[in-house]
């Protein structure tokens, strides 16, 4: 992802948070804790209300009493306040690859956005201290396996956790540091945990969350481009634009759908200029496209509220009202809203790598691309014969959409019953969302492969001499020209990795403004 340079604030803990703020966040914005002074004194009253309950001896759940099943085991009064440390630690088993800079910065504004909703009983210094590290980019390494996702990600936060307090490692500056010498070298203490503090950094939704609104970031991206795309493949298989006129969706009226088919009639511009093809109806991987990606778009609005309401959820447990003075027991952690959209979001993505490879089947087979040469191969007569074009990228093409569309399997329904049964049903939604990310990067792949090859076919389409060139239009010569700006036609066979990782890039970057006006 790029790096934010405005380095635009974003508020926490008055209004609500929306993927957008995490998205910045993670490309370099700022954050901080609101000034709102009915906001703070809810955050102050509800740490208050904690350390006069415990003190006064009350019972408060991974307080006063052990964790998840050992609820029952009561902790002494000289005991308490050590309590917080042995949750960071116990929790440090986390494996498998680590999150990135871009992710943990998104982690840490995932969790500072549920605990400044005021009701998880940490003090305003840890908030600040949350936020702090946001704006001095100090990020906490952390591992992406080891969540169930109910009981909320304990073992991926418990890095965040014990960053706070000077243990473990964070990135700083480009580089990965011990969390205490950054610290020092920061002039910051390590904070203490207080009673509540630990847990309710740790039993929380934060990094599915995270991960949800970056791959929903993606995602929207992702519909957009390859609505593009298939305007390019339209044209260069010489495709009828009928089919996507307005009247034809206005009698299905899906409200995404429609969206993506006018896109296409635009882009192709459709309205001046009738263009049939000699097929009185195109295949399904063109016909069909605005009902494919439509499902993605008429998704997007649900994904949205789920995550969106997740983020600014206290998701912690227990709930300390400190205003109201309740300790409300539950199970705000469970992840099962994020599982199911990250489920139903990666579905929805896959089928778009699934359309771009059939798409880019057509433009490869001289028996559908409508005259094309075989692989769009760019080599002369004299060299055809050696010369095999984007024949290996299909290849590769069919490898990743394959890949894509095994990972859509739904994570959720794969609950397990763990520590001592008492975490016996869990949504399995940090494993939905890494799963969704594998997915996207996938389609990714699928899509920079189509986007050069069909940047290929207009160019093989313009030699023709009885090519209608104003096929062309002004939106589509501009998406041709800027991809061409860094790629070169294959006339001779070469090593296309370097330039599809360029592209995988820019897709990443989001480099092409599509649609601005929607």
């Amino acid at each position: 992802m790029t790096v934010n340079t405005s380095r635009n604030t974003i508020e926490f803990g008055c209004k609500p948070v929306t993927i957008e703020d995490i998205v910045a966040i993670s490309r370099g914005a700022s954050a901080r804790v609101t000034d709102d002074a009915a906001s703070r004194q809810r955050i102050e009253a509800s740490a208050q209300f904690v350390k006069d309950l415990w003190q006064e001896e009350g019972v408060i759940y991974g307080v006063t009493t052990g964790y998840g099943d050992s609820c029952t085991v009561s902790i002494p009064p000289h005991l308490v306040e050590e309590l917080p440390l042995h949750l960071t630690r116990f929790h440090g088993c986390g494996l498998g690859r680590e999150f990135d800079r871009a992710h943990g910065r998104a982690i840490l504004a995932s969790r500072l956005a549920s605990l400044s909703r005021g009701y998880s009983g940490v003090r305003m210094e840890l908030l600040d201290r949350l936020a702090s590290y946001i704006e001095r980019d100090i990020v906490p390494v952390v591992p992406e396996e080891g969540s169930v996702g109910a009981s909320g990600d304990l073992t991926p936060l418990s890095y965040v956790a014990a960053s706070l307090v000077g243990e473990r490692d964070v990135y700083f500056k480009g580089e990965r540091k011990s969390a205490a010498e950054v610290l020092q070298a920061q002039g910051l203490a390590p904070l203490q945990l207080r009673p509540k503090e630990g847990l309710a950094i740790m039993n929380g939704t934060a990094v599915m969350t995270a991960i949800a609104c970056l791959t929903f970031d993606r995602a929207q991206y992702l519909a957009k481009l390859a609505t593009r795309l298939t305007a390019m493949v339209s044209v260069a298989l010489k495709g009828n634009t009928n089919h996507f006129d307005g009247k034809l969706f206005s009698v299905k009226p899906h409200p995404g759908q429609g969206q993506i088919a006018r896109w296409i009639h635009d882009d192709l511009q459709a309205a001046e200029v009738a263009r049939n093809s000699d097929r009185l109806q195109d295949r399904y991987s063109v016909r069909c496209a605005p009902h494919i990606i439509g499902v993605l778009q008429d998704s997007l609005p649900w994904f949205r509220q789920f995550i969106e309401t997740e983020l600014n959820s206290a998701n912690d447990n227990p709930i300390i009202d400190g205003e109201g003075e309740h300790v409300l027991h539950g199970g705000h952690f469970y992840g099962g809203h994020i599982a199911f959209a990250m489920d139903s979001l990666k579905v929805a993505v896959a089928n778009i790598a699934d359309l771009v490879d059939r798409q880019m089947a057509l433009l490869m087979d001289v028996k559908f691309n409508n005259g094309l040469p075989s692989n769009l191969s760019g080599a002369t007569p004299d060299r055809a014969m050696i010369n095999h074009g984007f024949k290996a990228v299909q290849i590769g093409t069919s490898a990743w959409t394959a890949e894509a569309l095994k990972h859509t399997m739904p994570a959720s329904v794969f609950s397990r019953s763990t520590e001592c049964h008492n975490q016996d049903k869990v949504s399995m939604g940090t494993i939905a969302a890494r799963d969704c990310e594998r997915v996207l990067e996938l389609t990714e792949q699928v899509v920079a492969a189509g986007l050069l090859t069909a940047t290929q076919a207009f160019y093989l389409r313009k030699q023709q001499s009885d090519f209608d060139h104003s096929a062309i239009t002004p939106t589509l010569e501009s998406m041709y020209a800027e991809v061409r700006e860094y790629f070169d036609i294959v006339d001779e066979d070469r090593a296309l990795e370097g330039v599809l990782r360029q592209t995988i890039q820019l897709i990443r970057d989001q480099r092409w403004e599509l649609y601005p006006n929607d």
